[in-house]
């Protein structure tokens, strides 16, 4: 039986640009792009991909920072009917290369200050046919720019999806083994573009300008395509270094209307002085995702800015559609009936929230249970991978692997997880990835990783160490990190033992190191934070 076609996404660019042909559409600096010229140049790459063989299916790796190729890579994608493999640019070259390999990428596109990561992704990859490069290609590399300009005015159609094709695969990690891709899929996508102007946005025309803050490889490439459903300007930042004072500047200058971030870095924001020498009242809505705010941040953002925060909570497989905390559900005084601290909001529109036992059941309103999801916001599965899409989609449910419970009134609240991943500065990191790159090293006989609390950047790592040899320091260790794991991974302290602490049934458990590191003063009582 055919299935039915659905609306290839790279349809919202188009209709952009037949509606606002003249506005701007991505700005950077001081140069902006038109929608007309932004879909041109789409319209342009795509026809020469397809040129040099690209087909319905094939996969897009790309490693770039935040720039107007990497903003056009994946509609470039959606309209070939291809799937957009984007990377967090601060990974390794080793770590690129397994992104490479897993995604079966065909064609990458790179920037031309990452060599070494194409290198690395040449040698991962047989079946790597292309590397286009943004900037100065090498020998046996295409010009990105070249490709554009020679194909301008090329006729070219959308390829005819079906609402079940991936066209993004979201790369997250677990707490066994490598990343794994999320595919995410042209009709999931459609969903959670509506469903985001609906519920984190409302209200959103072509008069409102939006600012990146961070890679748009994953949630703020998410939020881009938000503006560009609507026609309005996306603002980058002019580098990849976050400084606040610029930041705020091209806030007032360009009447910014909203955002996408951490809680973290609207900490760093609201903190600089330059909140209060510049004009942002036209923000209307800062949103939040990634980690849960410290109450006291959360005070210090509403006081600066105003009734502008939203939060949500949501994964990489759902595309962070799990719950909303709207602007309406945030107050500065605990005691406000508006104030709902501690709750991460109520279930997305279309989106049903459960708490499930061991056993897969739902357990009464204020019990703790499993965080699970249903509804068009899913993903399709793990590429590759149906042992963890049969375990992360069994019963009918998504398992998010975090703890929770739902008030009587539906209202969610995130009590734990249940794997030992911990989020740093809005970034998840997975212990046993770094534990794995540090017992390489010769002198380290055993070693945990495990996340604890911290004021600026929510959460940081400390690795225990059992060690071979009396000479091996922390200094040893990070060296020994140095492009082998990317730098936010990193443990931030490094602690060494006499051995690790076991279960009776011979396991690590990290609950009893985290005792004992509490135990022994060398980090703080997490309940006493």
């Amino acid at each position: 039986m055919s299935q039915a076609q659905v609306m290839n996404l790279a349809t919202l660019l188009s209709q952009t640009a037949a509606q606002f042909p003249d506005r701007p559409g991505l700005i950077q600096g001081a140069v902006w792009w038109s929608w007309r010229e932004i879909n041109a140049r789409v319209d342009a790459m795509v026809a020469a991909l397809r040129a040099l063989g690209v087909q319905q299916g094939d996969k897009l790796l790309v490693q770039s920072r935040n720039n107007r190729a990497l903003f056009e890579s994946c509609w470039v994608a959606f309209r070939l009917g291809a799937v957009w493999v984007p990377t967090n640019f601060r990974l390794t070259p080793a770590e690129v290369a397994y992104l490479g390999s897993s995604s079966e990428a065909t064609v990458m596109l790179a920037e031309d200050c990452f060599p070494g990561h194409v290198d690395a992704v040449r040698a991962a990859s047989s079946g790597l046919r292309h590397v286009v490069t943004i900037g100065q290609p090498r020998a046996g590399e295409l010009s990105y720019e070249d490709l554009v300009r020679t194909h301008l005015g090329a006729p070219t159609a959308p390829a005819t999806v079906t609402a079940d094709q991936p066209l993004w695969y979201f790369y997250t990690s677990g707490t066994t083994g490598r990343p794994k891709a999320a595919m995410l899929t042209h009709g999931q996508m459609a969903f959670i573009v509506t469903n985001h102007l609906a519920d984190l946005v409302p209200g959103l025309t072509e008069e409102d300008t939006t600012i990146t803050v961070a890679p748009l490889s994953h949630g703020a490439g998410i939020h881009a395509l938000l503006n560009v459903a609507r026609g309005g300007a996306n603002v980058l930042l002019p580098s990849e270094k976050l400084d606040p004072a610029v930041f705020w500047r091209l806030v007032e200058q360009h009447r910014v209307t909203h955002l996408f971030t951490v809680p973290t870095i609207v900490k760093m924001l609201v903190e600089d002085p330059a909140v209060d020498q510049v004009d942002h009242s036209a923000l209307r809505y800062v949103i939040y995702a990634g980690a849960p705010m410290y109450r006291a941040d959360q005070r210090l953002a509403l006081q600066k800015l105003g009734p502008v925060l939203v939060q949500y909570y949501g994964l990489g497989e759902v595309t962070g559609c799990i719950t909303v905390l709207p602007p309406a559900m945030h107050a500065v005084d605990d005691a406000d009936a508006h104030a709902h601290v501690g709750s991460c909001g109520r279930p997305r529109t279309g989106m049903e929230v459960a708490i499930l036992d061991a056993a897969g059941q739902p357990v009464p309103a204020g019990t703790v249970g499993e965080i699970c999801c249903r509804g068009p916001g899913v993903f399709a599965g793990y590429f590759n991978n149906p042992e963890a899409t049969a375990k992360a989609l069994r019963g009918g449910w998504f398992h998010t692997g975090d703890l929770g419970r739902l008030d009587a009134r539906g209202l969610l609240y995130i009590t734990g997880r249940e794997s030992d991943m911990y989020i740093s500065g809005g970034s998840n990191v997975y212990p046993r990835e770094v534990e794995e790159v540090l017992l390489t090293h010769p002198g380290v006989a055993e070693v945990a990783v495990l996340g604890v609390p911290d004021p600026k950047w929510g959460e940081i790592g400390v690795a225990v160490v059992v060690r071979r040899a009396e000479a091996l320091d922390a200094e040893a260790l990070l060296a020994h990190l140095e492009g082998r794991c990317a730098k936010y991974r990193w443990p931030r302290q490094f602690f060494f033992w006499e051995a690790l602490p076991r279960s009776g049934y011979g396991k690590v458990t990290k609950n009893d190191i985290r005792r004992q590191l509490v135990a022994r003063g060398e980090i703080e009582d997490p309940a006493m934070t």
